[in-house]
Formats: structure tokens, C-alpha cells, sequence
């Protein structure tokens, strides 16, 4: 199978079930923000050990795989899909959960920074949060819905998840003050 299609050379493309549209539509550019956010999360995973959190994010990929082709789906395409599975926000607030209850009390806003998985974190979560602002205007759909749900959730959990990386390796809480 090539790669290339040449479909898209004159600025169209197909959706999940078929229906063209221009590729600056709003549903393209928030699919597009979503797979960034995946290849943002490979970033990351590459620089964790092997152990639970790499496994997590994986995890956390593979929803949001699904989670950008229920993006992705017209009305036709939608109904070939598998439900987005709301019970990996609650994955999400369980992990929150638990990594809260280990870290110190947050006083103040914190800036990015040491070590690279924590930085790595926080830029996930920059995207994570444009992918929710991009997806917005799908909310009124119930299957896209529970997807947004789930990106403002994720960005909870990869900003929890820098702090955590960090607090691991012994680099405190880089606070910002005014």
C-alpha cells in the first residue's frame, strides 16, 4: 500500500466515513491537535523507564486515538466506531488521586521546568489544552462529548504527572511569585 494518495493535493480530506472537507476545518485542525498531543506523549514515554507511568501513557494514547477518530468521524463514520469508554476518565482521576496524595501541597503556580520527562509533561499539557479548545465546538455531540471530558481531565493528570516526575527525582516545585 503507498502512503501517499494524492487526494489531499488540492487542500481537501476525507473524514472518518468518507465526507470531504478542506483541510482548515475546524474538526481537522482538532483531530490534528490530538495526534499531536499522541506524538507529544511518545516524547515523553521515550524518556520514562519501563514501569507503570510509561505504561499509562500508552494507555492514555491508544484512548486518544480513539478519542481523535470519534473527532474525525462523520455522522456516517461515527456509527463504525467503538465508544469512547468514559471509564478512562475515571483511570485519569484515580491516577490523579494517588499521585496528589504523595506530593507536597501546591502553594502557587509553578513554572515548567527540571527534569526532561517533567518538562516533557507540562509541554503534553500546553497541547492537551489546545486539543480541548480546538475540539469545543463538538460538544454538543454526546460521542464527542465524553472526548472532551477526557482531554480536560488528561491535562489535569499530565500537569499532576510533571510535578510528580519531578517531586520523584528530588527537584522541588519551581514556584512562581509575582
Amino acid at each position: 500500500m503507498k502512503i501517499y494518495t494524492k487526494t489531499g493535493d488540492k487542500g481537501k480530506t476525507g473524514l472518518v466515513g468518507g465526507a470531504r472537507v478542506s483541510k482548515d476545518d475546524p474538526r481537522v485542525n482538532a483531530y490534528g491537535s490530538v495526534d499531536e498531543l499522541i506524538s507529544v506523549l511518545a516524547l515523553l514515554r521515550v524518556e520514562l523507564p519501563e514501569g507503570k507511568l510509561s505504561s499509562d501513557i500508552r494507555r492514555i494514547q491508544s484512548a486518544l486515538m480513539l478519542g481523535a477518530a470519534h473527532i474525525a468521524a462523520d455522522d456516517f463514520g461515527a456509527d463504525k466506531l467503538k465508544p469512547f469508554n468514559p471509564q478512562e476518565t475515571e483511570f485519569l482521576e484515580q491516577q490523579i488521586d494517588e499521585m496528589i496524595a504523595i506530593l507536597p501541597e501546591q502553594t502557587a503556580f509553578i513554572l515548567p521546568g527540571a527534569p526532561k520527562s517533567s518538562a516533557l509533561c507540562h509541554m503534553a499539557r500546553s497541547v492537551c489544552r489546545r486539543a480541548e479548545r480546538a475540539s469545543i465546538f463538538l460538544i454538543s455531540e454526546p460521542r464527542i462529548e465524553v472526548v472532551i471530558r477526557y482531554l480536560n481531565r488528561l491535562s489535569d493528570y499530565l500537569f499532576v504527572s510533571a510535578r510528580f516526575l519531578a517531586f520523584s527525582e528530588g527537584v522541588a516545585d519551581d514556584f512562581w511569585h509575582q
